[in-house]
């Protein structure tokens, strides 16, 4: 805030005066997916968040059509295993590709134009690939299966890399960089996402503005304005206000930005799929000035040791049983990959105005200019598209 009101007052005196956004009705099935989805995107958050300080960023909604690949080419206990760690246990085994094609239409439909995303499965030369699941991971999750020479991992590597560009138009170019040579199967996920706010960020009026890192550390970084009506809120039980940024392709972000006293990690321990979600009930629309750091962040993942805090061991192991892929007895999965980019900035879609709203007198103002938590959502399902931390906005 450029003002010395403390931001909670502020939040708080706006979102009591306005009433709640609407929301619109969706299938009950698709609802018990997407909130079990937003669990697991939850859990998966706090585990990377917990390993690192600094800038991190991830698509759950691809990672997690990825996970549900390799779950659908498993059996026994092993398949079991993973049902629970994704936070799907209960839900009918052949309903549920069905029903995440579902979801992932309904998601895509409004997204494809911003949204690029693969999921892969890599399996050695060796590998006998059932029909039966090759076609139900590309009908069902869009996905594909190629085998790989992984004894000449130069080679391998490059054929991942070269899928990793196809799915992303190039903005991903390398997945992998070091195969080892024993490996048996992979499974691999990307995402890129380029924010196209409506009502878009004036580029005309981007100006260099402080962020301040940490205590120590202050940056100067291009800071977006606009004045609107946006939506807001504020959670007095971890002190932070959440921001909602509408897309033009039917997504939006939610901006969680920490009262100045209360450091970020407070926050993230606190972050839950039922936290987001009550998040997104309470915003209330008002009339504001924003003022948003631009940022690209570009993370990638081998999420082995990860999945395993998150009780994901089973496919990792000696006893891995992948009957329903193909696999021999004794295969088990070598590593999950994951990598994502977003781009945030002024770009706008064709015939998007980018005038600012004008005012009789001027509204309050939120400026993002300490470390936040974003949130890409897709508001007809309120599926988790992607989570992430900024610290500092100059980093990728």
């Amino acid at each position: 805030m450029t003002s010395c009101t403390p931001l909670s007052q502020v939040i708080l005196l706006l979102v009591l005066l306005l009433g709640p956004a609407s929301q619109e009705t969706i299938n009950p099935a698709v609802v018990d997916l997407t909130n079990r989805n937003s669990d697991f995107s939850a859990r998966v958050y706090r585990a990377i968040a917990s390993r690192t300080d600094e800038n991190f960023f991830l698509s759950p909604f691809t990672l997690s059509t990825g996970l549900l690949v390799l779950w659908s080419g498993t059996g026994g206990s092993t398949q079991e295993q993973l049902l629970r760690g994704l936070a799907l246990t209960g839900l009918e085994h052949q309903m549920l590709p069905d029903l995440f094609r579902t979801l992932r239409n309904v998601v895509l439909r409004g997204d494809a134009a911003n949204l690029q995303q693969g999921v892969a499965i890599f399996p050695g030369q060796s590998f006998q690939v059932s029909t039966d699941f090759q076609d139900l991971v590309q009908t069902q999750f869009g996905g594909k299966i190629q085998k790989l020479s992984y004894t000449s991992p130069a080679q391998s590597e490059e054929a991942i890399n070269n899928w990793a560009q196809e799915q992303t138009g190039g903005k991903i170019r390398e997945l992998v960089s070091s195969l080892d040579s024993q490996t048996q199967l992979l499974l691999a996920s990307v995402a890129s996402y380029q924010a196209r706010f409506n009502p878009p960020f004036n580029s005309s009026v981007t100006l260099d503005e402080r962020f301040f890192v940490d205590k120590y550390h202050v940056v100067m970084v291009p800071m977006m304005f606009r004045a609107d009506k946006y939506f807001l809120a504020y959670d007095r039980s971890v002190k932070a206000g959440v921001l909602k940024l509408p897309m033009a392709d039917g997504a939006a972000m939610l901006v969680v930005l920490p009262d100045e006293d209360v450091d970020i990690t407070a926050v993230e321990d606190e972050v839950t799929a039922e936290k987001i979600h009550g998040w997104i009930r309470q915003l209330k629309k008002t009339k504001l000035e924003v003022q948003l750091p631009r940022f690209t962040l570009k993370s990638s993942y081998s999420l082995k040791d990860t999945l395993q805090t998150l009780d994901i061991t089973q496919v990792f192991g000696d006893d891995a049983d992948i009957s329903n892929m193909g696999g021999a007895k004794g295969t088990k999965l070598s590593q999950v990959y994951h990598k994502s980019v977003i781009s945030v900035d002024e770009t706008t879609d064709d015939g998007l105005q980018s005038r600012d709203a004008v005012f009789s007198t001027p509204p309050p103002r939120l400026t993002i200019n300490r470390p936040f938590i974003f949130i890409v959502y897709q508001q007809t399902t309120g599926t988790l598209l992607f989570m992430g931390r900024v610290t500092d906005p100059l980093k990728n």
